[in-house]
Formats: C-alpha cells, structure tokens, sequence
C-alpha cells in the first residue's frame, strides 16, 4: 500500500523529472528518494518511472497511478485541513494558501490589498509568487498552488475563474509623440512598429498583440522586456509607445498622466483579471476572503462589471 510520504516523493519525482533535484525539494537524501520510490513500485507490482531516460519520464502505468496519486494527497489535504479547522475553538478564517500571480499584474495590485488581508486575517499564512499564465496553469494541474490570479479566460478546462475587476488598457507616448495632440486615440492610429513589447510568454503580449499587430522594434534595437516599469521609463526618455494596464496609471502624477497617457475611443481594450483555482479545492473561505478584500481595494480605474464599450482581449 502506497503511503503519503511515498506519494509525495513520486510526485516530486514527476514534476522535476530528475531523482536528485526531487530529493532535494522533500528535503531528504536521493538514495533514500530512490529506495522509497523502489519499494513502492516492487510493492505494487508497477514500475512508475523509466529510469533510462533523461529526463526521467513517466511509463504508461506510471502516468495512471501519478494521476490517481494526485487526486489522494489531494483528498489527505483536505482532509488534514477540514480537521484542523473543526478544532479551532477561535473560528475565523485560518490556513495555508499558495497564491500565484502574473508579473503584469502583481507590481500594481499587491501593494492595494496585502496589508489589509494580513491585517484582517492574521491566521492566513499567504505565500505569493510571482508566475507567468503557463507556469501558473501547470502550477494548479499539480497541486503546487492553491491558486492563482490571472488574465481569463484561460484555455484549460477543470478551472474556476471568479473575476476580479476588468481593466481598460492605455497608450504611453514618450514626450512630443504625434498622438499626444489627440484627447485619445483609435486602435487605427498606432502603429506597431513603434511599440515597445513584453518578452515572449506574457499573457499581456498577447493580448496586446491581438489589438495592435507588432510587426517589428523601434528603429535598429530590437528589445523585450519582461517589466512594464522597464518599458514606460524606456518610452519616457525615449521615443515611440508602450500599451499599459489601468492600474499602472494609479501610480503616476497628473502631469505624467497628462503628458504621456491616452485612453482609447471606440470599444475600448479591457482584460479580465480573475482568481483562478480547480473546481474541487475545499480552501474556499480563504478564496472568499480574498476575493473581498481586493474587491475593497480597487481604485476607480478598474471595475468589478464589464463596461457595454469594452472589449475583452483574450489569453492567446
């Protein structure tokens, strides 16, 4: 019979696809990693791993008993969680929660509502990281975050999107562009070439991309960027344009607003920005607290309704 502890090795084994950096994550010797799994697999009568490849692969049989695996710890979890709130005599909202968060959108957002949460519910012990929307998806797929905020809709099914807020995208023009003559701009005003990027595997590339097509770099240089704070200081003392989110406007003076921000006229660019968690996780009152508290957090730039003159760019 499998035990937890052995469950939790494979499942180290099968997300790193390497014997020792799996040791490694649950903190023992590989050696003991390796006579555990062994033992496991001589136990069942299976092998689960096909030791001969590099990386270490899943056999047939493997993939269905790492499926099902999941699915116990996943089962032991809740379990361990739901005991564990039945025997807290304070009440309240208490717990672990892994929380993952795309670049795009953490820089802005996090500082609105971390305070307030940790202050509100001081038995959370919240861990935040930052991921990008394919690594945070695989993230949810095996059980290493209890959720995750997002652009949606997502193209992965088993998934619960609640939206957050809906948030208009700006044009940030360096200093005398011809653009800045206008109050605001049409989508058929820019033009790509002059527009400063995102690296590849930013959801908010994508969505760019899928308003303003980009089909090239400002002059001889040809650079992304993985920061949006890297590519307004870029366009402010530099030349052509950048696509920016609402809230990043939140932080900027009126005199920077006014000299470097347009809004768009016609159906405006939005993203849906939601907390994203499988369909069968049991932590839902700490979902629920933090669906409230950011809720409470957002500034007048962003709103929790999709707008009739708004239109979704989707993750491509």
């Amino acid at each position: 019979m499998a035990t937890i502890t052995q469950i939790e090795y494979v499942l180290h084994v099968d997300r790193l696809k390497h014997f020792g950096k799996a040791a490694k994550a649950a903190n023992i010797s590989q050696p003991t990693l390796s006579q555990q799994i062994q033992k496991l697999e001589d136990d069942l009568g299976i092998v689960i791993f096909d030791r001969l490849q590099k990386p270490v692969i899943l056999t047939e049989r493997g993939k269905v008993f790492v499926e099902q695996a999941r699915r116990v710890l996943r089962e032991h979890q809740r379990l361990v969680h739901l005991a564990k709130q039945s025997t807290d005599e304070s009440g309240g909202v208490r717990g672990q929660f892994r929380l993952a968060i795309i670049p795009t959108v953490s820089s802005s957002l996090l500082p609105l509502f971390i305070q307030k949460f940790s202050s509100d519910y001081p038995n959370v012990e919240l861990t935040i990281e930052e991921m990008k929307t394919e690594l945070s998806l695989s993230a949810l797929a095996e059980d290493r975050v209890d959720g995750a905020i997002l652009a949606t809709p997502t193209p992965t099914s088993g998934l619960k999107e609640h939206p957050l807020y809906y948030e208009p995208f700006h044009a940030y023009f360096s200093e005398g562009h011809r653009l800045l003559k206008k109050e605001s701009v049409h989508r058929s005003d820019l033009d790509g070439s002059e527009m400063w990027v995102l690296q590849d595997g930013n959801c908010f590339k994508d969505q760019v991309a899928s308003f303003c097509p980009i089909p090239g770099a400002v002059g001889p240089v040809r650079f992304q960027s993985g920061s949006l704070e890297t590519l307004v200081n870029l366009v402010r003392k530099g030349q052509g344009f950048t696509m920016i989110p609402a809230l990043m406007t939140a932080g900027m003076g009126q005199a920077e607003q006014k000299g470097h921000v347009r809004r768009f006229r016609g159906a405006e660019p939005v993203r849906e920005i939601s907390l994203v968690y499988r369909r069968d996780h049991w932590k839902l009152e700490i979902i629920s607290a933090l669906e409230k508290t950011i809720a409470k957090s957002l500034p007048s730039v962003v709103s929790t309704t999709r707008g009739n003159r708004q239109t979704v760019l989707e993750y491509c």
